[in-house]
């Protein structure tokens, strides 16, 4: 497993850091395509929860969530999870103005006290999606509140808080 094998997927509504995620799904990807969903939920479970934190509370939920990224992984159809409250992603591929957004972002949300899942999105390709071609960027909801600078603290609190 790479530094680079950590992705992010939705457990509960939230968006979560999986180490080893990519590496799992490639190595069971042959041999589980066509086993009943529980196995393969199983078998994903044992396998991350050697590298990654799970609550014993959050076990199904996470087992729920590594099935729906195996399904998109071997191309099975799949059910998309919703955020809970706000979504909020940071974009930029992870420059000096990218991390000070990034921990803006956080700490901000964290003053408000809003329901918020703050994602920060390196890959230039899925930055682009956005129709975004500097950064830092900062989207809420789907909506690109800010491109190229660091916001404040005031325009964070203003695109949260509506």
């Amino acid at each position: 497993m790479s530094e680079q094998d950590v992705s992010q997927i939705r457990v509960e509504g939230y968006s979560v850091g999986i180490m080893g995620l990519k590496t799992a799904l490639e190595e069971i990807a042959e041999s589980y395509a066509q086993k009943p969903d529980q196995q393969v939920a199983d078998a994903l479970l044992k396998r991350l929860s050697k590298k990654n934190y799970i609550p014993d509370k959050a076990r199904a939920s996470y087992a729920n969530a590594f099935l729906r990224e195996f399904k998109k992984y071997v191309g099975k159809p799949y059910e998309e999870a919703a955020p809970s409250g706000i979504d909020i992603k940071v974009l930029g591929p992870g420059c000096p103005k990218c991390e000070q957004t990034e921990k803006l972002v956080k700490e901000t949300v964290a003053e408000s006290g809003i329901e918020a899942s703050v994602s920060k999105i390196k890959d230039i390709t899925e930055i682009a999606k956005h129709g975004v071609f500097m950064t830092p960027a900062v989207v809420v909801d789907g909506d690109v509140k800010c491109v190229g600078k660091v916001p404040s603290k005031e325009d964070i609190k203003g695109w949260i808080t509506k």
